[in-house]
């Protein structure tokens, strides 16, 4: 099981090289997309990657408690046995039988009644990609990312890029490395700028291509580089940790 886009630094994994070694060495291929869907295409039937899966509430806009997804390769829907056998996928829910037959296919990998109303949200959401290419995301993805690194990198000397330099070795979000990183990113998020931190010393800064803009990063770089010279992040607000980071 590999994560396709390091969630620390955003390096991209090479997904049919990957899958293609794992498969020689008699593995199957689990892939995590939590920081691919939505952001970059996935080529999974053609990789040949037995699962995969992913969230909803980041680059899919479902938002926090969006739900999850499972990709199950067509050839072993019908064989694939959930380790949680839920009443959803059973062959025949509602006949509530003694004994548990799978439902066909992937209904089978369901488990029990949904959160509707994340649901509800998710599927508004999915409705603004009618019509989007993955591959024009993608190139807008590459075009922020690139303009922040060399924002950052013109403003803010002392921060050490984490992330690939180059842009088709990572997804769409880019981290900085700084000593005080979790403190400098609770001073950015009280001054509008929303990253996040990541032990031990990393501040990721994600870009959703759908509505995210170049002045929205040109600013960003400018707060952040503001927080570092005038020291903003020095205080007991900002330095005191969180439960969430």
């Amino acid at each position: 099981m590999l994560t396709q886009v390091d969630y620390r630094t955003g390096r991209l994994h090479d997904m049919a090289d990957l899958t293609r070694r794992a498969h020689d060495a008699g593995a199957i291929a689990i892939w995590d997309l939590a920081h691919s869907a939505g952001a970059l295409p996935v080529y999974l039937e053609e990789t040949g990657a037995e699962f995969a899966v992913g969230c909803g509430y980041k680059y899919l806009n479902g938002g926090p408690g969006a739900p999850a997804f499972v990709y199950v390769r067509s050839d072993l829907a019908d064989s694939v046995r959930p380790v949680l056998s839920g009443w959803m996928g059973h062959a025949a829910p509602f006949a509530f039988d003694v004994d548990y037959r799978p439902a066909p296919s992937l209904d089978r990998m369901l488990v029990g009644t949904p959160a509707v109303l994340a649901m509800a949200s998710l599927d508004a959401a999915l409705e603004v990609w009618d019509g989007i290419e993955m591959l024009d995301v993608r190139a807008r993805s590459i075009e922020l990312s690139q303009r922040f690194i060399a924002e950052v990198e013109a403003r803010c000397p002392e921060l050490a890029l984490a992330s690939p330099l180059e842009p088709d070795a990572r997804g769409s979000h880019v981290s900085f490395r700084h000593a005080e990183g979790y403190a400098v990113m609770q001073a950015l998020i009280a001054h509008g700028v929303i990253g996040d931190f990541r032990t031990p010393d990393i501040m990721r800064f994600g870009f959703a291509p759908l509505y995210t803009g170049q002045d929205d990063v040109v600013r960003a770089a400018e707060i952040l580089k503001c927080i570092l010279r005038d020291r903003l992040w020095d205080d007991p607000r900002f330095t005191a940790k969180q439960k969430v980071t």
